[in-house]
């Protein structure tokens, strides 16, 4: 007979670096890497964590994991920039989630000591990351995919920008 663990009832993160953009205010950032095609940011890590990116410069592109530090609470049904219809919160990309975790794929310009330079950064500055992990395209590009709601609307994401509606 097995003991099934109860439920975890709450996670505490320490930041391994920040990210550094261009955007000071969540109002008209892009809303997707794709909407901040060649827009530059750098990221330092902390210098008891630089060790960890060894061999990282070898990969095109990376994905980060992040603290939406700047939003307050959440919603479970949301309206998302791409579409004037409502939403489960879990079928959109809201930031205005449970846990307030980001995730971006960008691209990884250079390595320089504790100090990564990337490009399509969507991240608002002064965002604290949580993890690195790297883009593998045989691991995370598939192609035999649905994309629900988003199918008439990712289009949009190059061009549209956020606003204040989930601080």
């Amino acid at each position: 007979m097995h003991n099934k663990p109860g439920p975890v009832e709450a996670f505490t993160y320490t930041p391994i670096g920040t990210i550094h953009s261009p955007y000071t205010d969540i109002a008209g950032m892009p809303i997707q890497p794709s909407g901040a095609r060649g827009v530059r940011g750098t990221i330092e890590i902390r210098s008891d964590l630089c060790e960890g990116l060894c061999d990282l410069d070898g990969f095109s592109h990376i994905i980060l994991l992040y603290a939406l530090h700047r939003c307050t609470g959440y919603s479970l049904t949301v309206t998302p920039f791409l579409d004037p219809a409502p939403h489960g919160i879990f079928a959109t990309r809201s930031p205005k989630r449970p846990n307030a975790i980001g995730l971006s794929v960008v691209r990884l310009v250079g390595v320089d000591g504790c100090v990564l330079t990337i490009e399509d950064v969507d991240i608002l500055d002064g965002t604290p990351l949580l993890d690195i992990k790297p883009y593998v395209p045989a691991f995370d590009a598939h192609t035999d995919t649905r994309h629900g709601w988003f199918e008439h609307a990712a289009k949009n994401a190059e061009t549209v920008r956020s606003d204040d509606r989930f601080k």
